[in-house]
């Protein structure tokens, strides 16, 4: 029986957002982490809106944009929730879409060791949001512990991938500030991670 796995979303035509060039973002659901102030906490609570896809399903939904995807140096980036939940799928949609798309992955990579290096040979782009590097803050923002997320980048930049990575490190209010954030890209550049996202939460009260 083929596997099938929950998408809460799955959106075309993202230029630049997810990746580069034109992209399809396909949000699987559930997630390891509780972050305070989480952008997609429907990715939680499975809702009759949910779709559960086999990977031949998503590739029949992606496969008419592949023109695009060449051109641009596109593809399909796997969001969520946790991707790395779900590397057998990742995996086996890499075997239709074949290695002309650039498939991304956008990962706490707060996930087994085991599901990062099974897709080593899979995943071209890795979108890292750590967070922030400080155990205490990262706990205190995701109610887990950050050591996972550690051996994993030491996994990436052991294994020659860091030009692979972009690192997003955002500034969270009332969580970390400027002087955390730049202890965190100090560390990463240390580890060899080069391209880092830099950005602020907005938070709506």
């Amino acid at each position: 029986m083929a596997q099938t796995a929950p998408f809460f979303a799955v959106t075309r035509h993202r230029i630049n957002l997810d990746g580069k060039g034109v992209v399809t973002l396909a949000c699987f659901g559930h997630c390891p982490l509780r972050c305070k102030w989480c952008i997609n906490a429907q990715c939680f609570d499975e809702s009759p809106k949910w779709r559960h896809l086999t990977p031949e399903q998503l590739y029949a939904q992606t496969q008419c944009d592949e023109l695009y995807f060449v051109a641009t140096g596109g593809g399909v980036t796997f969001g969520g929730g946790e991707p790395l939940l779900r590397p057998g799928f990742i995996g086996e949609f890499r075997q239709l879409c074949g290695p002309m798309w650039t498939l991304s992955v956008e990962t706490s990579l707060n996930v087994p060791k085991a599901s990062v290096e099974q897709l080593l040979p899979v995943v071209n782009h890795w979108i890292v949001d750590v967070k922030d590097m400080n155990p205490e803050i990262y706990r205190a923002y995701t109610g887990k512990d950050n050591r996972q997320v550690l051996e994993n980048l030491r996994l990436l930049s052991d294994a020659g991938r860091c030009a692979e990575v972009t690192v997003r490190i955002p500034l969270i209010p009332e969580f970390n500030d400027e002087d955390c954030r730049q202890r965190s890209v100090s560390q990463l550049r240390a580890m060899g991670f080069a391209d880092f996202d830099l950005f602020e939460y907005k938070i709506k009260r």
